[in-house]
C-alpha cells in the first residue's frame, strides 16, 4: 500500500496539510498494527513517538508542532517498513508471512527514535536501525519471498526446534554459501546469533559454586573461591602446555558452573507489548466464563483468597499470577551422561 505523504511537506496552516493529517489519523486508528486503546504515539516534533495521546491531541500537537523531521515511513502507526511482493500461486501453507515489520515494532515499541533523529547514545535506537537494514536486504538478487532476515530467522528456528549443534549449523551456513555464492546470509553460527539477538530477550550467564553453595553476584561478583566450601570457581588446568607458559596472553578462565538467569520483569513487559499477545494478558478478567464452575484458576479457593488480601492488585485487570515448575532434564539425550539441567520456569495463569 502506497501512501501519499507530499502534503507533509507543505504550510501546516494550508488546508492540504489539515486534510493529510486527518487521512493520517484514520490510518494510524484504523491499523492492525497498532495496539487497540484510544491512544496512538504522537509523532509530533515535542513528542517524538514516545508519548501516547487520544486522537484530538495528536491532531492538535500536528497542526501546531507538525511532525518529527524523517518520519515518511509510518511504522510506529502501522505502515510496514518493508515492502515485499509474494506471488499470488504460492500455496498458503508454505507462503512465509513472517510479519518481520510487525515483530521488530513489537520488540522497540517504546524505543525506536525516528529518522533524523540524533542516535549517538541510544543502543536501542542503534539496534532498531541495524534490524531494519538486515531486513531490507534481498536474501539473494531478485528474491522477493525472504529477506535477509527473515531467512536467517527460519533458520535459526530449525536449529532450536531439532537440536543441531552449532558445528552443524555453522557447516550448513557453509554449505549453502558455496553452492549459492549470492546466497546473502551470515557465515557462522556467532553471526547470526549477533543478527537475531536483537528480536528476542537476552539472558544473565551468573557463575556459580560447582556444588551450588552460592552464585557469584553483587558483592562476591569478583570472587575466585566458593565462601561455603572453597571450591574454586573456574576449572583448574592441571598441565599447562609450553606455548600458554611463553606466551604473555593471559588464559581465559572458564566458570565450574553457569547459571542462565532469564528476567522476568522485561519478559512480562513484552507480553504486554506485543500485539499477538496483549489481548491474551487480560482475558481471564475480561473473556472468562464466571458461571460460579472450575474452569479457570482465578475460580479456585487460593486465587480469590488472595484476591481478597491484596483487592488493589485484583482490581486491576492486568495483573499477573505466576506458577513455579521445576524438572531435570538430560540435555544430550544420552542415559550415558550424568549432566543434568534443571530449569526453573514460571508459567502465566492469565493465559490458562
Amino acid at each position: 500500500m502506497v501512501l501519499d505523504k507530499d502534503w507533509m511537506d507543505t504550510p501546516r496552516h494550508e488546508k492540504e496539510y489539515q486534510d493529510g493529517v486527518k487521512r493520517f489519523l484514520d490510518f494510524a486508528f484504523s491499523s492492525k498494527g497498532v495496539p487497540k486503546g484510544v491512544e496512538i504515539q504522537c509523532p509530533c516534533t515535542k513528542c517524538c513517538n514516545r508519548y501516547w495521546l487520544n486522537r484530538d491531541d495528536v491532531y492538535d500537537h500536528l497542526i501546531w508542532q507538525g511532525f518529527v523531521k524523517g518520519y515518511k515511513k509510518w511504522f510506529n502507526h502501522g505502515e510496514p517498513l518493508f515492502d515485499m511482493e509474494v506471488d499470488d500461486d504460492m500455496d498458503g501453507e508454505h507462503n512465509c508471512d513472517d510479519n518481520i515489520d510487525e515483530l521488530i515494532r513489537d520488540a522497540f515499541r517504546d524505543t525506536t527514535q525516528v529518522e533524523g533523529e540524533e542516535t549517538g547514545t541510544n543502543q536501542c535506537a542503534k539496534e532498531f536501525y541495524k534490524l531494519v537494514e538486515e531486513a531490507s536486504q534481498e536474501l539473494f538478487p531478485g528474491c522477493k519471498r525472504f529477506t535477509r532476515l527473515s531467512f536467517t530467522i527460519r533458520l535459526y528456528l530449525l536449529k532450536c526446534l531439532h537440536g543441531w549443534s552449532k558445528a552443524s549449523f555453522t557447516s550448513l551456513l557453509e554449505l549453502l554459501k558455496e553452492g549459492i555464492p549470492s546466497l546473502n546470509i551470515p557465515t557462522s553460527f556467532d553471526k547470526t546469533k549477533n543478527m537475531v539477538k536483537n528480536l528476542g530477550l537476552d539472558y544473565n550467564k551468573i557463575d556459580a559454586c560447582p556444588n551450588d553453595c552460592m552464585l557469584y553476584r553483587g558483592e562476591h561478583a569478583n570472587d575466585s573461591s566458593c565462601h561455603v566450601c572453597g571450591a574454586s570457581r573456574f576449572i583448574e588446568h592441571t598441565a599447562v602446555e609450553e606455548d600458554d607458559v611463553t606466551s604473555s596472553r593471559k588464559p581465559r578462565k572458564v566458570a565450574a558452573k553457569t547459571l542462565r538467569h532469564f528476567p522476568l520483569i522485561p519478559r512480562l513487559q513484552r507480553l504486554f507489548m506485543c500485539t499477538r499477545t496483549v489481548d491474551a494478558m487480560t482475558w481471564h478478567h475480561n473473556e472468562r466464563l464466571k458461571d460460579g464452575l472450575l474452569r479457570h484458576p482465578d475460580d479456585g479457593e487460593m486465587w480469590k483468597a488472595f484476591d481478597s488480601r491484596h483487592q488493589d492488585f485484583a482490581c486491576e485487570p492486568r495483573n499477573v499470577r505466576l506458577g513455579l515448575a521445576s524438572d531435570s532434564f538430560n540435555p544430550f539425550r544420552t542415559l550415558s551422561s550424568t549432566h543434568s539441567t534443571w530449569p526453573v520456569i514460571s508459567p502465566l495463569y492469565p493465559f490458562f
